[in-house]
């Protein structure tokens, strides 16, 4: 090895002793990574120490913290932490384990609300998703999707989000203001295809079999004329509500030129007009002033109904195969929709 100038040598060891390591000497001054690791023996420089408290969880207990939660076996931190002592002795607090499970890539949320699932509607979902899974975008842009919706005069129940400074003075454009009595809600009744929204209907009343097929005979054929549909090769959607399996409403049903899609149970993430109202309600919650009366609740849902374009439609029927997907893959559980 070529014998290194002693100025250099000087400036390597100068470098060495204010803390720089033997990666950062190596790179500055370009000679080898044994020759600056041997003067800084040679000087009696000792290693950098490293700063900071011993992990608490090695890698093994991170991974069963983690195991617990994702498995199901447990739901929160505090059960982690008996867990761990349990098992393996180790006394940590809950903020530790909850900095774990960060680590780890999981977050905190609030749980998404879902219909139950028997194993049955597993089942059902599942052999429904498999009869549909090779089903194109084309064959779904002959279904007509149905369903019926409850929109609040007060809150509607879509999400409001805004942004807020960080102060403890609350501000009108950040709350949302509630009301205890007077409220009331509209309920409506709606379909929609890739040809758009369908005709909306206002349901005053209780609704039964018999107001139901008034709208089927009224709303749903107005609606499939308007898409421009040839009837035998439309097909309609409506969920197992006992009005819409009602005998008086499956006999008339028996009698049109389109077909009827038989639906699984508890399946509303599979319906994609439910994101139609939830685009519906986020659009009402963006009134600055909430609705005097029904009256104008109406009238606000009519118009923000009909502001809804034919693309938004078109994208949630595109979505249709990827659902099916989702299914088999969840073997028939919930899926993300």
């Amino acid at each position: 090895m070529k014998k290194l100038p002693q100025q250099k040598r000087n400036d390597i060891v100068s470098l060495l002793k204010s803390g720089k390591s033997v990666k950062d000497v190596t790179k500055s001054h370009k000679v080898s990574k044994s020759t600056v690791s041997k003067l800084r023996n040679e000087s009696g420089i000792t290693k950098k120490k490293k700063f900071g408290r011993k992990k608490l969880l090695s890698k093994r207990d991170e991974e069963f913290c983690k195991n617990k939660i994702v498995t199901g076996q447990m739901q929160h931190a505090t059960d982690v932490k008996k867990a761990l002592e349990k098992n393996f002795g180790i006394n940590v607090s809950t903020n530790t384990v909850k900095r774990s499970l960060h680590r780890s890539g999981l977050k905190v949320g609030k749980k998404k609300k879902k219909p139950a699932l028997s194993p049955k509607n597993r089942k059902m979902r599942l052999e429904f998703a498999k009869q549909h899974q090779q089903w194109t975008v084309e064959d779904w842009k002959r279904v007509v999707f149905s369903d019926e919706t409850k929109i609040n005069r007060f809150n509607s129940d879509g999400m409001n989000w805004c942004w807020f400074r960080d102060t403890k003075n609350l501000e009108s454009r950040t709350v949302s203001q509630i009301q205890k009595f007077g409220g009331g809600s509209v309920l409506v009744w709606s379909c929609f295809s890739c040809e758009g929204i369908g005709f909306l209907c206002k349901i005053d009343g209780i609704m039964d079999s018999n107001l139901f097929l008034q709208i089927l005979q009224g709303e749903l054929k107005d609606s499939i004329k308007y898409f421009k549909f040839r009837e035998e090769e439309c097909i309609f959607q409506q969920d197992n509500d006992p009005k819409h399996k009602s005998k008086l409403v499956q006999e008339w049903l028996k009698k049109q030129k389109f077909s009827v899609l038989d639906w699984p149970a508890q399946s509303p993430d599979l319906n994609p007009i439910e994101n139609l109202w939830a685009i519906l309600k986020r659009k009402l919650n963006q009134y600055s002033e909430p609705p005097k009366g029904i009256h104008q609740l109406w009238e606000r849902i009519e118009e923000t109904w009909n502001k809804i374009e034919i693309e938004t439609c078109k994208k949630l029927i595109e979505s249709m195969p990827n659902r099916m997907a989702s299914v088999v893959k969840a073997k028939g559980g919930w899926i993300n929709y």
